[in-house]
């Protein structure tokens, strides 16, 4: 058994898994705002309602740049206080067993990888869109973090005005159109033809996206994450069509785009790290 750690800006999210199996979880509010030893203390807090003796390590992921080897994360997305925490030897001094910390989009790709639509893969991209875009790198049955797990950050690269993030996650529906993801899927689903247009234009720019993925890592599935990946039908029929403009369709053809319908994949994958 491993106890798994999905750590967000929002809430805090501690699993005991067995496998495949979440067998227990505590989620609670991240007090994000309070300093370093405070937001500390709620997670330590949570880790000991699941610890037991059958517990051989713990994994986290964590919206960050992490130095694995040494177990530091860096800058900690909505988490102002966390510039520089040494979390793998706090918390293996704390619970006396192993402790693997990497990036949370890395994570969710391992955690879809190993046991959901990923699963067969030699090379995948698990891409979640949400707040942010994140991306894990699967290559040769390996998860691939670069250096301080900066691979993957596609998201930051140039597109248009700003960059891909901006406008295939949510930030498209908010700063571009004034409302959010969420409302704008209802809309949708009941037939309103201006939410329609949006999403067709969030498909848009989600497929050319994809083409970066393509031009960049050219894998057998790209897994897609995320809040906006329960939207998928709403977008992916305009996504599919800038994909045809793909230069190299034989890699479009070959390549498997879906969304994951795997729960808790991040934190099957914040355990798989060990």
């Amino acid at each position: 058994m491993k106890i798994a750690i999905d750590l967000g800006g929002t809430n805090m999210r501690v699993g005991l898994t067995d496998g495949a199996t979440v067998v227990d979880t505590v989620i609670e509010p991240c007090p994000a705002q309070e300093p370093e030893e405070v937001v500390l203390a709620q997670l330590k807090r949570q880790i000991s309602q699941l610890m037991r003796p059958e517990v051989t390590g713990i994994g986290v992921g964590v919206p960050s740049v992490v130095d694995c080897q040494q177990g530091i994360v860096y800058n900690v997305a909505n988490i102002p206080s966390w510039q520089e925490v040494h979390l793998k030897e706090i918390l293996e001094n704390d619970f006396s067993v192993p402790v693997a910390v990497n990036n949370d989009a890395n994570c969710f790709a391992l955690g879809a990888w190993r046991y959901g639509e990923g699963k067969g893969t030699q090379n995948m991209v698990g891409l979640t869109i949400g707040t942010g875009i994140g991306a894990g790198i699967i290559i040769d049955g390996k998860l691939y973090n670069g250096v301080n797990t900066g691979a993957g950050e596609i998201g930051s690269l140039p597109y248009l005005d700003a960059d891909y993030e901006f406008y295939c996650s949510s930030r498209f529906f908010s700063k571009l159109h004034g409302d959010t993801g969420a409302n704008f899927a209802k809309l949708a689903l009941a037939g309103d033809k201006e939410a329609l247009a949006v999403w067709q234009e969030f498909g848009t720019h989600v497929g050319n996206l994809m083409k970066a993925v393509l031009f960049t890592y050219a894998p057998e599935a790209i897994i897609i994450g995320g809040g906006i990946a329960n939207a998928f039908a709403l977008y992916e029929a305009p996504m599919r069509q800038q994909l045809s403009t793909f230069p190299y369709p034989e890699n479009v053809a070959a390549t498997r785009i879906q969304p994951s319908t795997l729960p808790n994949a991040a934190m099957l994958g914040a355990a798989a790290l060990h």
